[in-house]
């Protein structure tokens, strides 16, 4: 029942992983968060002003949501959005993953004293569907998770030797926390801190007396350190008021407010509550949520043989899950920088793990890759799609599914092999997935040269289905100046061709909207809907993919005139 994971397999999957993470960076459909757009738009608005704070924004209450070392970190990557790009915002997050990915390799290739260890724990961590889909878009949280796991993979690394440092560990602790709250929040000072200060406890024996004596002023000290360097936001912003008000209070002090009920309702019942917190927070262990649990549950039974470094990875993960109960806005997200934790109890207890967990991942696999056959395969031979939009994958799409689908089969089938192979599987679904939308990504979803040229430098009406969606217009039609209106009338083209004078509408697949005699269809390509209904939903389980999941987009010029500025909110604000 037990795996060897080999050098050999090590290196495979390493190169295996860095092609996945680096495969489809610049995609508009990555995995990510919807907070991405919003965060370009203040990168873009701050960048445009040509100083560094106070941070831009033209979306009412989306000004100071987060710190400014996110948004310095994408002015520096564009060049002061010179080089505007999704690749060009992103990369620094890679460098960010890349880098906790390695030091948690040294870590634990130290601790445990054997190199395959350390390397399975990066590995697993990658694997994990959250460090996926959060550690290469132009989020908060690849910086937040490597500023703040740092200290602990250092604890583990150096050992005594950052426990009884005076001065030199302690002040690099603070410069890690002050950075990461630069990048997401002050509140994370509170986790961090209090599992800090429970790893210097178990340090001295569980003793409160020496932890007082030896540790606790440089808890202090530290924490106030950390703090002053957030606080350096508050001197250089010109106006910290705004900062206070925004950020500190509505941000961050919302997120105490009863959602639902009342606080003790929502605490234990509902999607905010302890139980879905802890659900959503194994979660982000996606294709590996049953091998997640097999190693909590090796690690239950054997917890009177803990070693300290398992201890202190116990004692880090319960802290920010204890911390992160308390607010009544409670996500699995805000637990991401434990993740890296829960990797390293996979690798050490690998060889020790039944074999179940791993092959409820190959069969989740199994299942994804199944599903993007079905999927892919539909669209392919859609008759709505065939013709200028007709959705043809190339050959290497279909090689790459059924390559990996056949390993997956391998591994439920060979004992020996399935622990490696359903590490590997994960990588494989996440390439595969990126990998079924490149029609969209290519000629059909993007509009050509000279339709780009014609809306340079015009006044252009796109639909808006959540704030700041005119960032990605932005990179489909560089040098047009947007504004939105509301997604849920793209399709009523009669309207919008009186209304504006050039307008982006949509029509469904096959369909050819009808113009006025003086309008002008300019371009069109095909984009992927984003909401729908219960029956489109339904339809689409049915085989109905491409009518109700594309839809195509037309840009319409029309003679009308508009003299004076826009009437009532842009939609993409």
């Amino acid at each position: 029942m037990r795996s060897t994971f080999s050098y050999r397999s090590a290196i495979l999957i390493l190169l295996l992983g860095i092609f996945t993470y680096l495969y489809g960076l610049d995609s508009r459909f990555a995995p990510k968060n919807g907070d991405e757009y919003p965060y370009m738009h203040i990168v873009r608005m701050t960048a445009d002003s040509g100083a560094w704070l106070p941070l831009q924004s033209e979306m009412d209450g989306i000004k100071n949501t987060k710190p400014p070392l996110l948004f310095w970190q994408g002015i520096a990557s564009t060049e002061w959005a010179s080089h505007w790009s999704l690749a060009a915002l992103r990369w620094p997050s890679l460098v960010y993953t890349a880098l906790t990915a390695f030091s948690l390799f040294l870590a634990v290739r130290r601790f445990s004293g054997k190199t395959q260890t350390g390397l399975l724990a990066s590995l697993v961590w990658l694997s994990f569907f959250a460090s996926y889909r959060y550690g290469r878009p132009f989020l908060t949280d690849p910086p937040e998770v490597f500023w703040l796991t740092l200290p602990f993979i250092a604890l583990l690394y150096w050992g005594k030797s950052a426990f009884e440092s005076k001065l030199f560990f302690p002040f690099l602790v603070a410069i890690c926390f002050g950075l990461a709250l630069l990048s997401k929040s002050f509140a994370y000072i509170v986790p961090a801190s209090f599992a800090l200060s429970l790893c210097y406890w178990r340090w001295r024996d569980w003793s409160i007396s020496k932890f007082l004596i030896h540790d606790l002023i440089k808890i202090i000290l530290l924490v106030l350190l950390s703090l002053g360097i957030f606080a350096l936001w508050f001197a250089f912003d010109p106006s910290p008021e705004a900062v206070w008000k925004e950020f500190v209070l509505g941000e961050n002090a919302g997120k105490f407010e009863a959602r639902n009920a009342n606080y003790l309702l929502d605490l234990i019942w509902g999607g905010d509550s302890i139980w879905m917190l802890l659900l959503t927070t194994l979660a982000n262990a996606g294709l590996f949520i049953f091998v997640l649990i097999s190693a909590l549950w090796q690690c239950w039974r054997h917890r009177r043989f803990l070693s300290i470094q398992e201890t202190l990875l116990l004692l880090f993960i319960a802290a920010f899950l204890l911390v992160f109960s308390l607010p009544s806005q409670r996500s699995g997200r805000y637990l991401l920088p434990v993740m890296p934790a829960f990797a390293v109890f996979i690798a050490l207890y690998w060889d020790r793990l039944p074999l179940w967990g791993f092959r409820f991942a190959l069969l989740l696999q199994a299942l994804v890759l199944s599903l993007l056959i079905w999927v892919g395969g539909n669209l392919q031979t859609s008759p709505f799609l065939i013709g200028a939009t007709a959705w043809i994958y190339p050959i290497w799409h279909w090689v790459l599914i059924a390559l990996s689908l056949a390993l997956i089969l391998i591994g439920l089938c060979k004992k020996n092999l399935s622990k490696t192979i359903a590490l590997a599987g994960c990588f494989l679904c996440y390439c595969s997935l990126t990998s079924s939308l490149t029609p969209l990504e290519g000629v059909l979803g993007r509009f050509d040269l000279a339709t780009i040229q014609a809306a340079r430098n015009m006044e252009l009406w796109i639909p808006c289905d959540y704030r700041a969606k005119d960032e990605e217009y932005r990179l489909l039609l560089p040098g047009a100046k947007l504004h939105g209106y509301a997604a849920r009338d793209a399709g009523n083209i009669d309207v919008l061709q009186n209304t504006y004078p050039f307008v982006a509408v949509q029509t469904p697949l096959g369909v050819t909207p009808q113009v006025c005699e003086s309008c002008k269809i300019v371009g069109s390509r095909m984009e992927m809907r984003a909401r729908h209904s219960d029956q489109e939903i339904k339809a689409m389980l049915m085989g109905e993919i491409g009518e109700h999941l594309f839809v195509n987009e037309y840009l319409i010029s029309t003679p009308i005139k508009m003299t004076g500025p826009q009437s009532g909110k842009d939609a993409c604000r």
